[in-house]
């Protein structure tokens, strides 16, 4: 675990002063990208492009099981992300966050919706590509939530030239080692993901995009990239998904309520 640490920390020595100069000098800036290509590879993960992703004028939808999904994504095709407004405060990676120009929400503050929509249209007005974890949580890489569709307003109706690109994160057999799933906490997933033996390999399945002019409406566009999604899923599995065996909370999460009278016990680790 230290020595993926220290290597983080390198990695940041290295990577942020040449940020802030290619900034300075106004020119194109990769450097946030191969920084969390880096830090995916530090963190154990080895990361497997499957398909062609969108460059630009692109809002990816994406299954979520972990923070390594941010740093494999975003070294594999340069998106920015939308994230929780409690991230931007976070030290360090709050920091972090903000130089690869992270769009930040307050999912409980529903009154701002509309102003976190306008943030999402700006973004996209400068050519970016955008990824959003319809879920709004992590899973075990074996299930699949129903996609939330907030965000999705963007896109009623979207911005000229905008395709939507379904992504695929798939961990293999270790999806449920590496979830973040159950009651663990943050800063122990991180823990124990830093401390585990080897590497792993992540296969980020970039799907065939569609246009949103041909699903009207967040729920049809949410739709579609759900089923898109969930085939890729199935047919990588070779089964059917499974339901996802822990509810959503505010914090962390709960075991599904039991069935018919039978106890229902969450399994060990994951969490958040």
């Amino acid at each position: 675990m230290w020595g993926r640490v220290a290597l983080l920390l390198l990695a940041v020595l290295v990577h942020v002063p040449i940020y802030y100069l290619w900034r300075l000098l106004r020119l194109p800036n990769p450097w946030p990208r191969w920084f969390l290509g880096n830090a995916a590879r530090i963190a154990g993960a080895r990361v497997v492009k499957i398909g062609t992703p969108l460059r630009r004028d692109v809002f990816y939808v994406s299954n979520h099981l972990s923070w390594i999904d941010i740093l494999a994504l975003g070294g594999a095709s340069g998106t920015a992300f939308v994230a929780k407004a409690e991230i931007a405060t976070a030290p360090v990676v709050g920091w972090l966050a903000g130089m690869n120009r992270t769009v930040y929400v307050k999912r409980e503050h529903r009154l701002g919706v509309a102003d976190q929509i306008n943030q999402l249209r700006d973004a996209l007005a400068d050519n970016w590509a955008i990824t959003i974890f319809p879920e709004g949580t992590t899973t075990d890489g074996k299930s699949l939530l129903p996609f939330k569709t907030p965000m999705l307003r963007v896109l009623e109706p979207p911005p000229p030239g905008v395709l939507v690109q379904p992504v695929l994160l798939d961990y293999g057999d270790v999806g449920e080692e590496i979830g973040w799933i159950g009651q663990e906490r943050g800063l122990n997933n991180a823990r124990r993901i830093l401390a585990r033996k080897g590497s792993f390999a992540l296969r980020v399945h970039f799907l065939e995009p569609f246009d949103p002019r041909d699903f009207p409406g967040r729920k049809a566009i949410a739709a579609e990239s759900r089923r898109r999604i969930e085939d890729a899923l199935v047919a990588t599995l070779g089964h059917p998904l499974r339901p996802f065996r822990y509810a959503e909370e505010a914090i962390g999460y709960r075991p599904a309520p039991p069935r018919n009278g039978e106890g229902n016990q969450p399994e060990a680790g994951g969490g958040g």
